[in-house]
């Protein structure tokens, strides 16, 4: 399935096991402690387009999905990247060819490294094709050369993700089955260490984010990140997924925030929204769900809080059968959008 169980949230920090900074209280955002960050992730964009698929101003002109989300205020673009998927999309080149157009528009990208050939989420953790065969050790390696040469390739052409995530929605762990973390948690945190490591090696400001789906369920986050910690692993920002219907945004909401402060307290980090959405039938409500969420976000101390999120807004017309963007039929922002502009 694509995204339709979510939670999202990032948290930033430096330290020598997860999170953990010595001698410290809550005070550990590494990054900019001015910006708040607003962001959607439009790995899909591409691939519509390709089909036909356009988007339309508020007067219906056609206009290019990052001019759009920009006048959204949208800062930020997540996209996700599989090792050798079947039609191509969401390979390497594709994923390029959108971080260009995301720079061009001024905008910072987080790189979402699924670390399969296809959909990683908590129900499914399947190696790429290609690494089906290896050894633990070798697993580790291939993780680690393969994240580099990802990061350096995009180097090539000039860009420099400002987040990158180990995995996607690793609920119970990736890389199944070395890295299932219910019975795997030591295999799983070298896996999460491999690529904390890889991306530090390769730029040490580039914070990594480590993300778990349901950012309302605050026994998940302690098991998961408690077995990271007390197995070495590190970690920059916690990250989660968010998608409450009409009757329980406002509960989530507020179990959501207290999980991160939760989460920031315990491992002394950060924490983002990397995944949030709502039906597109009902865009009021939406808004008023983002716009609480953001609030409650953005006013988490001393700056831990990073940013919120959209899953696939420009999605719309059940693309792919997709009923959570934020897109009306007419391929036009629906009223959900709008906040994004406080």
């Amino acid at each position: 399935m694509f995204k339709f169980k979510i939670v999202l949230l990032l948290g930033i920090l430096y330290g020598t096991i997860g999170c953990s900074k010595p001698n410290s209280s809550n005070n550990v955002t590494t990054g900019d402690t001015t910006k708040f960050y607003k962001g959607a992730d439009v790995s899909w964009v591409t691939e519509m387009e390709a089909a036909g698929w356009y988007y339309y101003d508020s007067l219906g002109i056609k206009t290019d999905l990052f001019t759009l989300l920009k006048q959204k205020g949208i800062n930020a673009i997540r996209l996700r990247i599989w090792v050798n998927p079947s039609n191509g999309w969401c390979n390497l080149n594709d994923v390029i060819a959108k971080a260009l157009r995301a720079k061009q528009a001024g905008m910072d990208i987080l790189l979402d490294f699924h670390y399969s050939d296809t959909w990683a989420d908590p129900g499914k953790q399947t190696k790429p094709a290609a690494w089906l065969n290896l050894a633990f050790p070798a697993l580790v390696n291939t993780l680690s050369t393969y994240t580099t040469q990802v990061l350096q390739a995009l180097q090539q052409k000039n860009i420099v993700p400002k987040w990158v995530q180990i995995g996607n929605e690793v609920d119970n762990g990736m890389l199944w089955e070395d890295g299932r973390a219910s019975t795997n948690m030591n295999q799983f945190a070298t896996l999460i260490e491999a690529g904390y490591k890889a991306v530090k090696n390769f730029n040490q400001n580039i914070q990594v984010i480590v993300h778990v789906s349901n950012g309302y369920n605050n026994n998940l986050f302690r098991w998961l990140f408690d077995g990271l910690k007390n197995n070495g692993a590190q970690w920059d920002i916690i990250g989660m997924s968010l998608y409450p219907d009409s009757t329980n945004w406002n509960s989530y909401n507020t179990q959501c925030l207290a999980n991160m402060n939760d989460m920031i307290n315990r491992y002394n980090c950060s924490v983002m929204i990397c995944e949030a959405g709502m039906p597109v039938n009902q865009p009021a409500i939406c808004k008023q769900f983002l716009t609480d969420l953001i609030q409650k976000v953005r006013g988490i101390p001393n700056h831990n809080g990073i940013g919120v999120f959209y899953w696939e807004p420009e999605c719309y017309n059940n693309w792919q059968g997709y009923g959570l963007g934020a897109f009306d039929i007419t391929g036009k922002p629906t009223d959900a959008m709008n906040a994004f502009l406080q």
